[in-house]
């Protein structure tokens, strides 16, 4: 396929209100003091092109292990009857996939599942590509290889823990809470003139991903900040306790433990009226918000949170979203078809925000999924699996195209490992190391987030590990 290479007790009380505050925030204005005092860190881990222009990634977690052969599929005939005969019942209707064509064809036809015709659109119209049978590797491995143990595989290579971390760290040799989106920001943090609110911001708590040595993600509800009122809640006893721990907070203490601690929730608390008086400004946007869809709605505070962009003083930001439910052993047709649709109606819904904000060209959104599932059925579902299809949202994406090897589906082909296993023929890290060089690391900086790309990719090269997103 195209461009592959390329009651209230003290400690009740002290417990709730650091809950309120969100672990991640508690220690963020510590956290950021390190950022602050590497900002004289050598700005040559930027490239050059990138000026201080915003950009962000929204890394779009579908938790569980999304069985993604059905989600970009072959429709030609001959291509199909092998899908078919492989998947069996599982098998979508060749009439009911939507067909896609890509600029760079190999001469067989794709299509995506039916309850994807936003997305459909949205590829057709340039602003979506797909990244085929893309998986974990330490290095390259061939079905021989891996059969004679001859190459180093994944830990727990089917293991939803191993793989949703591997996935967030880009280390599939050792298991580490230090993620790759965490190192990124490490390097370029500075760039943001705001240093008390991480650039790494959670939709949905603390994660690995955006965890690096000096940045921890800042978490963040639907509704906004999630301050020391909780969501937004108002009652009496956030009240009383607001007031009480406001009190407490415009005390010095004698002890240093105490007052740097009193110190951190102060900063705490502060950012976080910094962060919700930034996003409250933010005026209703004209795009209507789906319903029931909470996709959607972490979606849309990320549209509020880029809105305020200038407001809080970033340039670069990472947003961490996730959808679960993917873990489809039964019934796998019903609910993933639920699953996709709600993925389809909340990117179209993003998609549209990004355009009225006018900053689709700088916000790159992409798919990461535990594993890819089993190409056989297991009577109505699917098992883990390894290798899958990804893809990639917005308009510095090269769209209209599918990259990597879209591999033969066919049992005990040279990419089946077993029973529909498909052996990954795009590393992981080649998918990370174009998002991190887009998004403004230099070449010579990614060993250093991704210490095995060296075995997939020339970082010398001068050219994209993979080329789907326009560097320029």
């Amino acid at each position: 396929m195209s461009k592959e290479k390329h009651n209230i007790s003290r400690r009740k009380f002290l417990g709730d209100s650091c809950a309120a505050l969100g672990y991640t925030t508690l220690f963020s204005s510590l956290i950021n003091l390190k950022a602050m005092a590497a900002s004289a860190m050598d700005n040559s881990s930027l490239i050059t092109n990138m000026g201080g222009d915003y950009k962000a990634l929204v890394c779009l977690m579908l938790g569980g292990g999304n069985d993604s052969f059905n989600m970009l599929m072959p429709k030609g005939t001959n291509e199909y009857n092998e899908y078919a005969t492989t998947r069996s019942n599982l098998a979508i209707p060749q009439n009911d996939i939507l067909q896609i064509n890509p600029n760079t064809s190999d001469g067989r036809v794709f299509g995506v599942h039916p309850s994807m015709p936003d997305m459909r659109q949205l590829f057709e119209n340039g602003n979506l590509a797909f990244l085929s049978n893309v998986g974990t590797l330490i290095e390259p491995s061939t079905k021989t290889d891996i059969q004679n143990n001859v190459v180093k595989t994944p830990l727990g290579l089917f293991s939803h823990a191993d793989q949703i971390q591997q996935w967030q760290t880009g280390r599939p040799h050792e298991r580490t809470n230090i993620g790759w989106g965490g190192k990124i920001a490490d390097l370029v943090q500075s760039m943001n003139s705001n240093q008390n609110i991480s650039m790494n911001i959670s939709l949905r708590g603390s994660n690995i991903f955006q965890r690096g040595d000096q940045i921890i993600p800042y978490a963040i509800s639907n509704q906004g900040s999630v301050g020391i009122n909780g969501y937004g809640d108002t009652n009496l006893f956030n009240t009383l306790r607001t007031e009480a721990l406001n009190s407490m907070l415009e005390r010095d203490y004698q002890d240093i433990l105490k007052n740097t601690y009193k110190n951190t929730i102060k900063s705490s608390n502060e950012a976080n009226l910094e962060f919700q008086s930034a996003i409250d400004g933010v005026l209703d946007f004209n795009t209507p918000l789906p319903e029931y869809n909470n996709l959607a709605r972490q979606l849309r505070m990320v549209a509020k949170t880029i809105a305020s962009r200038d407001t809080l003083g970033f340039s670069r930001q990472i947003f961490f979203v996730q959808l679960g439910g993917w873990d489809h052993h039964d019934e796998l047709l019903i609910n993933q078809a639920g699953k996709l649709a709600q993925v389809n109606e909340a990117l179209k819904y993003f998609s549209d925000l990004m355009t009225e904000l006018n900053t689709n060209d700088c916000v790159t959104t992409f798919s990461v999924s535990d594993f890819a599932r089993t190409l056989t059925s297991n009577g109505n579902g699917t098992d883990h699996a390894w290798g899958g299809n990804a893809f990639m949202m917005g308009g510095a994406v090269n769209g209209k195209e599918i990259y990597g090897d879209y591999p033969v589906l066919a049992l005990n082909s040279d990419a089946d490992f077993q029973d529909g296993v498909m052996i990954p023929t795009t590393a992981a890290d080649l998918y990370m190391a174009e998002l991190a060089l887009w998004f403004g690391v230099s070449a010579s900086e990614l060993s250093t987030i991704l210490p095995n790309i060296s075995n997939f990719y020339d970082t010398n090269s001068g050219v994209p590990p993979l080329g789907f997103m326009n560097m320029t």
